[in-house]
């Protein structure tokens, strides 16, 4: 894949559009969680009429993209597509000099630099899919040295599909057990993911006061009538959390624990 070069022979079109300080900002908001345009106003200070026009100018560019709000299907989610983003700023360094083509994904090993003590949980409403798969995802690339738990606001079993698309990763999840959030509500967190939009609403105060963090994925289970026809789904949703987590842990990295 090449840099998309301007017929003026002036930068990638990638550089004109995130140099613009507003859509620059806005980006940087959405690295760390996913957001409505009325977080996004409050957050970086301007009119909701001028960011969702820049919103729109970096939805266009395949910069960011949209989610309905499965709590209020009147609202929306911006989120950030990192990897595309990746592979934008590989292509427009490799379209100034060869040598600054660094390939996506070849960046060093974020393990062995986690500071200690890290503590993630991953909540979604049943705690039968989504979060049992950022918990599985999270501590195996993270090589065991994140402390990581996930939970739901209302448990349901362990779906079966959740267990067959770990199992193609290498990662056996059968023997889980899951779990209401209330059995964790007293522990000590730095980070609190919620991937389901409703569990967002619900989700009560810790007394550690963690970082709340928003992924908004749709719930794989409802994607199709029986395991076979929604199988898909779920394989979706667990390549989407491996990416998200992947750009998580340099996050981890740089975090102080909480409370320290």
């Amino acid at each position: 894949m090449t840099a998309v070069i301007n017929e003026a022979g002036g930068p990638p079109d990638f550089l004109e559009l995130v140099a613009h300080p507003l859509r620059w900002r806005l980006l940087r908001e959405l690295t760390r969680s996913d957001r409505a345009v009325s977080e996004l106003t409050d957050r970086v200070g301007a009119p909701q009429n001028l960011v969702s026009y820049h919103l729109r100018r970096l939805r266009d560019g395949g910069l960011v993209s949209t989610r309905q709000s499965a709590a209020d299907g009147r609202g929306a989610y911006y989120a950030i597509d990192l990897a595309g983003c990746e592979q934008k700023l590989h292509d427009a360094g490799g379209a100034l000099h060869p040598a600054l083509a660094v390939q996506p994904g070849a960046s060093r090993d974020v393990r062995a630099h986690l500071r200690p003590a890290q503590r993630v949980l991953f909540l979604c409403t049943g705690n039968s899919a989504r979060s049992q798969i950022a918990e599985a995802l999270l501590d195996t690339m993270s090589g065991g040295t994140i402390a990581v738990a996930s939970a739901g606001s209302h448990p349901k079993p362990l779906h079966p599909n959740a267990v067959r698309v770990m199992q193609s990763r290498g990662i056996d999840i059968s023997a889980n057990r899951t779990k209401h959030l209330d059995e964790l509500a007293g522990e000590r967190f730095d980070l609190i993911v919620t991937l389901c939009d409703r569990v967002r609403e619900v989700c009560p105060e810790f007394p550690s006061q963690p970082e709340l963090v928003h992924w908004s994925l749709p719930d794989p289970a409802a994607a199709g009538a029986g395991n076979r026809a929604s199988l898909p789904a779920f394989e979706q949703a667990a390549t989407e959390l491996e990416t998200r987590i992947r750009f998580l842990l340099p996050l981890l990295e740089r975090a102080e624990p909480t409370g320290s």
